[in-house]
């Protein structure tokens, strides 16, 4: 029986340990949100800005163009994975995966070969246990991203779109990430960065019968296009990774809350555990104090005849 106890007590005394460690990484992941909502908030100005430029300019010229021109028959399109770099965050990085999946079967089932890129390690592990092909990967990151991170990121995917299919380009690019919607709420959406749609609200084009300005480019339309295409796209990948960033600080807060109130339900039912272990030793030795007691009694009785 005392053997059992101490096999109580050494678990009591792991799982406290781990407890400690869940609530640290709990706090920490909770004090990082914050700042990665501010950077979310932070870039949502000039991103919106600048695809308004972008359908200014796209909408105001008969230019074709790669950024806002769509192909007849496409044929390959690029697929940006975002995920992250460490686990302990619940479904983040596997739901995001499970969305890149149905995106690349939809569009592998308009007839389009799929070249995946893919950020965080959890996606580069994914694609590696499968043995599937990655175009480029990148790590090391995906907590605190910077404009330079999107810019490495971005680099390679400009370069795809610009290139024709015949000498390894794509059509398309689209893009899977976590959209960061509240503290309790993190959803995985996938979304087309080009081909851009032109097909705007109201209230980014101006309103019915609003009479929109008129552009003049220099030195052309084209030359204005490509040279908002990278910063357009940088745009794009930068608010998808600081929304991915604070979807996975969310992500594990909730997981690490949720490790925390388990650890305690645990440490709980193995206390009764222990208790009712050390009651039923204690039972145990008062019985076998008072029977021996009474086998003495009996023996000084049997004695004294």
């Amino acid at each position: 029986m005392g053997a059992q106890l101490r096999v109580y007590k050494r678990r009591i005394r792991a799982v406290t340990a781990t407890k400690k460690i869940t609530k640290a990484m709990e706090m920490i992941a909770a004090s990082r949100i914050v700042k990665a909502q501010r950077k979310v908030a932070a870039s949502m100005p000039y991103a919106t800005e600048l695809t308004r430029a972008v359908t200014a300019v796209a909408t105001g010229s008969n230019t074709n163009h790669a950024l806002t021109t769509e192909v007849e028959t496409p044929t390959r399109a690029a697929v940006l994975l975002i995920t992250s770099d460490r686990g302990l965050a619940g479904g983040y990085s596997s739901n995001a995966i499970k969305q890149a999946e149905r995106l690349t079967e939809r569009l592998r089932g308009e007839g389009k070969d799929v070249d995946a890129y893919v950020v965080g390690r959890k996606g580069v592990a994914y694609y590696g246990f499968r043995e599937r092909k990655i175009m480029e990967s990148w790590t090391g990151f995906t907590d605190s991203p910077a404009y330079a991170d999107a810019k490495r990121v971005a680099a390679p995917l400009i370069e795809a779109i610009q290139k024709d299919t015949a000498e390894g380009g794509v059509d398309e690019l689209h893009i899977v990430y976590t959209e960061f919607v509240s503290m309790m709420t993190q959803n995985a959406v996938d979304g087309r960065m080009l081909p851009l749609s032109l097909d705007k609200p109201e209230e980014e084009t101006g309103a019915k019968g609003e009479i929109l300005p008129l552009f003049d480019f220099e030195p052309s339309a084209e030359d204005v296009l490509d040279a908002l295409l990278p910063r357009y796209v940088e745009s794009r990948i930068y608010n998808a990774l600081l929304q991915s960033a604070a979807s996975e600080h969310a992500a594990r807060r909730r997981a690490m809350k949720s490790a925390t109130d388990n650890a305690g339900d645990l440490i709980k039912s193995l206390s009764r555990l222990a208790n009712a272990a050390r009651q039923a030793e204690i039972t145990q030795e008062i019985s076998e104090i008072v029977g021996g007691a009474s086998a003495m009694a009996d023996a000084t009785a049997g004695s004294d005849k």
